[in-house]
């Protein structure tokens, strides 16, 4: 998504456009769109304007399989509540995520959705689930190039939660 790549105002650039061309496009209306949308509020720092345009979002977030769903709206608004400070509803979207594995299948928010989870535990002092949460990311990702900077710094936090 461009939006998380940094180019917000081109990806509403292209949004738009494609709302235009494709106004009774279901799938791409409610749910890509807004979840495009609120990626790039998050990124320009609003996450409080990401859950609000992910609301109208919630009915259709399990509707489908693979790319055409893997719950990336609930993951995006984990990711805002996350930066809002608000651990517990981060927790909640997460959790989706994760207890949906027929939904999100094979797409890497499954396993990313496992460290979001521990992040938000960890936050919310649930040390515990926490530490359960990054080593069954750790587990997912096991066999992953150990340079990604992701993988390095879910290693780094998980250390300083033994």
């Amino acid at each position: 998504m461009l939006a998380r790549a940094g180019q917000t105002q081109r990806a509403e650039i292209l949004a738009e456009e494609l709302a235009k061309t494709n106004p009774s496009n279901t799938l791409l209306n409610f749910y890509w769109l807004p979840t495009a949308r609120a990626a790039a509020q998050i990124d320009l720092g609003h996450p409080d304007k990401a859950v609000d345009i992910l609301q109208p979002v919630t009915p259709y977030e399990l509707g489908g399989t693979g790319m055409s769903a893997a719950l990336y709206p609930a993951y995006v608004r984990g990711e805002a509540y996350l930066r809002l400070g608000q651990s517990s509803q981060a927790a909640s979207e997460f959790q989706k995520v994760v207890d949906h594995p027929g939904i999100v299948v094979n797409f890497p928010l499954g396993a990313l959705a496992h460290l979001q989870l521990g992040r938000a535990y960890a936050r919310s002092g649930d040390q515990t689930n926490a530490r359960k949460e990054y080593e069954d990311f750790l587990t997912l990702w096991k066999d992953a190039d150990s340079d990604i900077p992701v993988l390095k710094q879910a290693k780094a936090e998980y250390a300083k939660l033994q």
